[in-house]
């Protein structure tokens, strides 16, 4: 007997402030990101983040995102917060994502086909694929390969991040079909400020799609 899909999961990432983690939430978002890497235009400060997610309602997973940072400072951060998972954007490898003491997400910016060999090399509880920048660890607004990125689910659950917005995370999801979806830039009015339009947008194509 043939089976379903069920709807895409939603992570909406880079959230600063309650309101727009809360907006997200009642819009029907699955998971919110909170970057604690300080290069980053959407940083958040793990005071901030604790306090944010501690007013959350139950059964949203929190996902706190990493870019290069110590496993100590990472393990530390998720006890303080209370995250649920990890998402490492930076070149860590698969002996340092088993230092993790919760689940971890691997993202990886693939290139070109060659660059899929990297993926097998990790057991992690998801792959999140970004378009690939030489200058940027994500963020970048930028769409990915889509076909490559279907290659990458035999390796496991695949995000499908980079470059989506309300405009064509419906294509995205109709190409890829992947486990979830992750946003940033394409539903804010302003780094780490959310638009609450294309947000409203995005999450119901994301969750109508297929």
């Amino acid at each position: 007997m043939a089976t379903t899909q069920p709807p895409t999961r939603v992570k909406i990432c880079g959230n600063t402030q309650f309101k727009d983690a809360k907006l997200a939430v009642e819009l029907g978002a699955d998971a919110l990101g909170f970057i604690f890497y300080r290069k980053s235009p959407r940083y958040v400060s793990v005071q901030k983040a604790r306090e944010i997610i501690a007013q959350l309602p139950p059964f949203i997973e929190t996902v706190g995102v990493f870019v290069n940072e110590t496993a100590e400072r990472i393990n530390r951060t998720v006890e303080r917060c209370g995250l649920d998972a990890v998402q490492l954007h930076g070149d860590e490898s698969p002996v340092f994502c088993r230092k993790i003491q919760c689940k971890v997400i691997k993202a990886f910016r693939l290139k070109d086909a060659a660059s899929l060999a990297q993926v097998s090399n990790y057991i992690v509880r998801g792959i999140l694929v970004d378009a690939f920048s030489p200058d940027a660890y994500g963020g970048t607004g930028k769409t990915c390969d889509w076909n490559l990125v279907k290659r990458a689910k035999k390796f496991g659950p695949v995000i499908l991040a980079g470059g989506l917005t309300p405009d064509n995370v419906e294509e995205g999801i109709r190409v890829v079909k992947p486990w979830a979806v992750d946003v940033c830039s394409g539903v804010e009015k302003s780094p780490g400020k959310k638009d609450s339009k294309k947000l409203r947008l995005f999450i119901q194509r994301a969750k109508n799609s297929l």
